[in-house]
């Protein structure tokens, strides 16, 4: 059983990412999109390839959006980073990513504006 105080520390650090999450869903459409696919099609997973082609994008722009790269996609402002998604490893190189509850909960946010 948590503490109140371990308890109000989540719920700091939560309000404190949402501002940073919902910035950065601002400058790249493309994390926006990701966020917005795994939203709609959440509990289930999807693999890169997939998100790709249903955002119409390529795959290299999905896993710089998802896990970060290089100056483009800075790894602290990635959807895994700003805890959005959750990867998921299923067997040999698969990858599977969803929506963590502060996902859905940034997205509900921005679609009720």
């Amino acid at each position: 059983m948590e503490s109140e105080n371990e308890f109000q520390d989540k719920t700091n650090s939560v309000d404190l990412k949402r501002p940073i999450a919902i910035r950065a869903l601002r400058r790249s459409n493309v994390r926006k999109k990701i966020a917005e696919f795994l939203f709609d099609i959440s509990p289930s997973c999807s693999y890169t390839s997939d998100i790709a082609y249903n955002i119409k994008t390529t795959p290299t722009n999905v896993i710089g959006a998802i896990r970060g790269m290089g100056s483009r996609y800075k790894e602290e402002e990635s959807l895994i980073g700003l805890e959005m998604v959750e990867e998921k490893s299923c067997g040999k190189n698969i990858k599977l990513y969803s929506l963590t509850n502060f996902g859905k909960e940034v997205i509900e946010s921005l679609r009720n504006r």
